[in-house]
């Protein structure tokens, strides 16, 4: 896949994300597009980047998730350089999780 192709083909899932309003249509969504195990993948990277952001280590964070130092390093990487997704989601859970 191109680089552009791939740029297309994110934009497009991201509007078809947009779309979904309640956490069952969410829920539904994922299952049918994604197999149990990217599904799992996914859930365990989101885990990951949750016990990073809370000072966890990488063996802790392993331990409790099962998660290889592979995975746990792309996750501290793209927390730590990428994008801001990670980080923008863990914020608003925070302020969700503890309001003003």
């Amino acid at each position: 896949m191109t680089d552009r192709h791939y740029i297309k083909a994110r934009d497009v899932l991201v509007e078809v994300l947009m779309k979904l309003e309640t956490p069952e249509e969410c829920a539904a969504f994922l299952d049918d597009i994604c197999t149990i195990r990217e599904l799992s993948d996914l859930a365990q990277r989101w885990e990951v980047a949750e016990m990073l952001d809370a000072g966890k280590n990488y063996q802790e964070i392993s331990t409790a998730t099962g998660a290889s130092t592979a995975t746990i390093s792309r996750v501290n990487k793209c927390l730590n350089y990428g994008s801001g997704g990670y980080r923008a989601v863990l914020d608003k859970n925070k302020s969700k999780e503890n309001p003003q």
